[in-house]
């Protein structure tokens, strides 16, 4: 295949470029931004080969877009976003900017070009909180509480309404939170493994509690490979690993492998709005695809501290 893949120097995003840039027969062009949580060393394993092109851009520079997509491209894989749902509730705006006008961009270019199919990587977090013992599954109602997660639901109206009018060949993807090497340390797990080896405070939103499900990085890009290659034109799959766990309980698990007392947790104010537990049904994807996680949480939680120890004091 030939594929454009959006933000691929981003943490998920260099994961599937390095998956796929290794495959015979496959040509990879990464266009990123190369803002804060992307880095040129996620892909430095792949910078050589033949295959692969890196171009940086915006993808909301349309003429940027145009001109890097390239010839007979048979997909867009489009996981350029911002992230950080912290930083959404600080300033939306260029959260609307990047998810919902930069997926518009990228769409009308996908059509202009012929662009033979478009997979839009999207998140849990769009279905809002979800009461146990219920699953969130991919014919629920949207209910995004936070402007990260209104924002990447708002992409996905686009590429649906795409596919409904203008017979556009789209795939949508939700993942869990994702975890693993590369992921900037703003986030739950590199924050409190990066702040545990310099023996700071580990932060504990609130009582700690919320529950998400947590999926390897490598599990997740195999799935949306999978997707790309044989997922259903028009459906949404829903990729995790199906095992809610409290935030609290991966924090002492991480300080427990790293060997620090977990007297480093320290309680803050919760963040406004926060949903309680995220969890989804994932029987579409393991059904149509074929697909299951490979690492468990135990293993994958050790090879990722085990990464951020062998790279600690670099720009994670």
């Amino acid at each position: 295949m030939n594929i454009f893949v959006t933000g691929g120097a981003g943490f998920i995003g260099s994961c599937f470029v390095r998956m796929t840039a290794a495959k015979d027969g496959w040509k990879v062009t990464n266009f990123d931004k190369l803002t804060y949580a992307a880095s040129l060393e996620n892909v430095a394993s792949v910078a050589d080969l033949p295959n692969y092109t890196f171009v940086q851009g915006d993808i909301c520079d349309t003429d940027a877009v145009r001109e890097a997509l390239p010839r007979d491209c048979d997909a867009i894989v489009h996981f350029a976003a911002e992230s950080h749902v912290d930083r959404s509730i600080a300033g939306a705006s260029e959260f609307i900017r990047t998810n919902v006008l930069g997926t518009q961009v990228l769409l009308d270019a996908a059509r202009e070009k012929g662009v033979k199919r478009f997979l839009y990587v999207s998140t849990d977090e769009v279905g809002g909180s979800i009461p146990v013992p219920d699953l969130f599954s991919e014919s629920d109602a949207l209910s995004p509480n936070n402007p990260y997660a209104a924002s990447k639901a708002a992409g996905e109206h686009l590429v649906r309404a795409a596919g409904h009018t203008h017979g556009m060949n789209v795939v949508i993807t939700r993942s869990s939170n994702n975890y693993g090497p590369c992921q900037y340390k703003e986030k739950l797990i590199p924050l409190a493994i990066t702040n545990a080896l310099q023996d700071k405070p580990v932060p504990v939103y609130g009582d700690g509690l919320q529950q998400r499900d947590w999926i390897y990085v490598d599990d997740n890009c195999e799935a949306i490979l999978a997707v790309l290659e044989r997922g259903t034109s028009g459906a949404t799959y829903h990729i995790g690993a199906e095992y809610a766990t409290p935030n609290i309980l991966i924090l002492r698990e991480v300080l427990r492998l790293l060997g620090k007392p977990v007297s480093l947790l320290t309680q803050v104010a919760d963040r406004p709005g926060h949903d309680r537990r995220y969890a989804i049904d994932t029987g579409l994807i393991r059904q149509q695809l074929d697909w299951h996680c490979h690492y468990s949480l135990p293993m994958g939680l050790e090879n990722t501290v085990y990464w951020y120890k062998e790279h600690a004091g670099t720009s994670v």
